[in-house]
C-alpha cells in the first residue's frame, strides 16, 4: 500500500514526540507513514531517530525501515514546547494542505493528522471550527462531514458537535440525524468492511424522554429520523436511553450508535479506552483519521507523552485505506 500522510500538528505539543513514537512502534512492521514536518523539529526531540528527507512520497516506503521519511515544511521560528505561537500557523496549516493534496492525487493512502491548537491558527486565516470542517472544505466535501469516534469497544457519531449544550439541542433536526446515519452506514460498509451495519439512536433526554414526560425530541425529531432510515431499509434502532445504551450488553447489539451531541458521543468512549480512540471523518473522498486527544501542552516536551492513540490512528487508517483500494 502507498504510505499515509502524517501532519505535524501544532508544533508546541506533544505531536513531533508522538511521529517519533510511532516510527519506532512502526518501522519494522508497518504501515508506513512519511512525516509532513519541519525535519530540525523532529531531530531536536530525538537525536537517536535517524530522519531521511525525502522529495516525494514515493520514496517512503524505502526509507521508512531505517529511518523517518520528512516532507519538509519548515517553521517560521523554533517552536517551544508547551507555548503555543502564531508564528509558525502558517507551516501548521500547509501541512494539512499538503496531505490532503497528496492523498487527492492518489500519491498518498490516506491522512493522519496530529492534533492542532485552533486559536492560535486564527491569524493565519484559519477560519473554521476545527480540522473536520477544514479537511471537507479542501476536499470539496464542506456540509458532508461526519466525526466518527471509533475504538475496539465502541464507535460513535455525534449528530451535532462543536456547539454548547443549548445550541447543540436546538440545532437538532429530522434531517440531521437521518444524513449522519446515512454517512456512517455508508462508510460501515464500504471502510469497515460491515455488509450489514447496525445503527443504534440515542435519545436525547433522561429514559429517552419517558413517553414525554421528561421532553418530546424523541417524539417529533428523533422517532421520525428512525421512521426513515427504516424506510430506506437501514436497520436502525431506538430511540435508547442515553443512560443504558453504552453497557456491554447494549453495545453487542450495534456497530455504531447515533448520538445526539458531542459529550453524549465522546464520554463513554473516552470512559472506555481513552488510549486507543480514534477520530475518524466519514463523508470525505479521503480517508483520514486522528488521535482523540488534544496537544497536551502541559506535558510537551517532558518525553512521557503515550502514542497508542496516535498508532491506533495510523493502523486504522491503512485497514480503511487498504479497503477502499480493494
Amino acid at each position: 500500500m502507498k504510505p499515509l500522510a502524517l501532519t505535524m500538528g501544532d508544533p508546541a505539543g506533544i505531536g513531533g514526540e508522538l511521529t517519533l513514537h510511532a516510527w519506532h512502534s512502526l518501522r519494522g512492521n508497518g504501515p508506513c507513514f512519511v512525516a509532513l514536518d519541519d525535519p530540525r523539529r523532529l531531530a531536536a526531540l530525538a537525536s537517536d531517530v535517524p530522519i531521511v528527507e525525502i522529495a516525494s512520497s514515493e520514496a517512503a516506503r524505502a526509507v521508512f525501515p531505517n529511518a523517518l521519511p520528512v516532507l519538509p515544511i519548515a517553521l517560521a521560528e523554533p517552536a517551544r514546547p508547551g507555548h503555543p505561537g502564531k508564528a509558525n500557523a502558517r507551516a501548521v496549516l500547509a501541512s494539512i494542505e499538503r496531505a490532503a493534496a497528496l492523498c487527492l492525487s492518489g500519491e498518498t493512502a490516506g491522512m493522519v493528522t496530529n492534533p492542532i491548537n485552533k486559536a492560535a491558527l486564527y491569524d493565519a486565516g484559519f477560519a473554521y471550527p476545527g480540522h473536520t470542517e477544514f479537511l471537507a472544505a479542501l476536499t470539496g466535501a464542506y456540509g458532508r462531514q461526519i466525526m466518527m469516534l471509533a475504538s475496539p469497544d465502541l464507535r460513535v457519531v455525534p449528530v451535532t458537535v462543536h456547539a454548547s449544550l443549548r445550541n447543540s439541542i436546538a440545532m437538532l433536526t429530522t434531517e440531521a440525524i437521518v444524513a449522519a446515519a446515512h454517512t456512517t452506514a455508508a462508510a460501515l460498509q464500504r471502510d469497515f468492511g460491515i455488509p450489514h451495519p447496525r445503527l443504534a439512536v440515542a435519545g436525547l433526554n433522561p429514559h429517552a424522554g419517558e413517553q414525554g414526560a421528561l421532553g418530546d425530541e424523541e417524539t417529533t425529531i428523533i422517532g421520525p429520523a428512525i421512521a426513515a432510515l427504516r424506510e430506506a431499509g437501514i436497520e436502525v434502532s431506538g430511540p435508547w436511553p442515553p443512560d443504558t445504551m453504552f453497557t456491554a450488553a447494549a453495545r453487542t447489539r450495534y456497530d455504531a450508535a447515533i448520538c445526539m451531541y458531542h459529550d453524549q458521543a465522546l464520554i463513554p468512549l473516552k470512559t472506555l479506552d481513552m488510549h486507543h480512540g480514534v477520530n475518524v471523518t466519514l463523508g470525505l473522498p479521503i480517508v483520514r483519521t486522528s488521535p482523540d486527544h488534544g496537544t497536551a501542552y502541559d506535558i510537551a516536551g517532558k518525553g512521557i507523552a503515550v502514542p497508542s492513540s496516535l498508532i491506533a490512528a495510523i493502523e486504522l487508517a491503512a485497514r480503511l485505506a487498504s479497503r477502499r483500494d480493494g
